[in-house]
């Protein structure tokens, strides 16, 4: 066949585990800072996210809600919401229109995107910032992106050091687990 999937997958492996020990820690913890603040406060947590990045709202917002007794809504699961707004606006406007409707100053709001140039991401994440909340990108390198418009605009980025969109798929997960372990851990849940 000429193929070899074991050598493919440990070089795979080995890119996974060089990505996630580059992972920016002191970012992450002000991160785990905003989301204890909403927690305390009873703020909302926000997801957005497009593409694959649409993945990890939907998981975090399950997680945060379930495990933190934290408010969250996930703006990617509401598909009769998300495809109105593109079909009625555009599909640049599908989180602003949802964001519109839900957010309140104060809240957190926070955008996946692996390139950081996700028009939809970026114009719901502007919208929060304009509107009171805080904003949060979680985003990559992607094609040496550097976090694209997103990370100019958020309040706070972290940035996944890997060009790959796979890898940075992959660690903005472990990136949502490891906030709501840290916050579990920290009020004793």
């Amino acid at each position: 066949m000429g193929f070899e999937f074991t050598e493919f997958a440990e070089s795979y492996a080995a890119s996974l585990a060089d990505t996630l020990a580059k992972l920016p820690f002191s970012s992450m913890e002000k991160l785990w800072e905003i989301v204890e603040r909403a927690r305390e406060q009873g703020s909302t947590v926000h997801f957005i996210g497009n593409g694959g990045s649409a993945g990890t709202p939907s998981h975090s917002a399950g997680d945060w809600s379930k495990e933190l007794s934290l408010r969250t809504i996930s703006h990617v699961d509401n598909s009769p919401a998300l495809t109105a707004w593109a079909n009625d606006t555009d599909f640049e406007n599908v989180f602003v229109g949802q964001l519109s409707t839900f957010a309140s100053p104060g809240d957190v709001v926070i955008g996946f995107s692996g390139s950081g140039n996700s028009t939809n991401v970026i114009n719901g994440i502007q919208y929060s910032k304009d509107n009171g909340c805080s904003t949060v990108a979680i985003t990559g390198n992607y094609r040496g992106m550097s976090g694209g418009k997103l990370a100019e605009i958020a309040d706070l980025t972290i940035l996944v050091q890997s060009e790959s969109m796979e890898r940075i798929e992959d660690v903005q997960l472990v990136i949502n687990h490891i906030i709501k372990e840290a916050v579990k851990s920290n009020n004793g849940l």
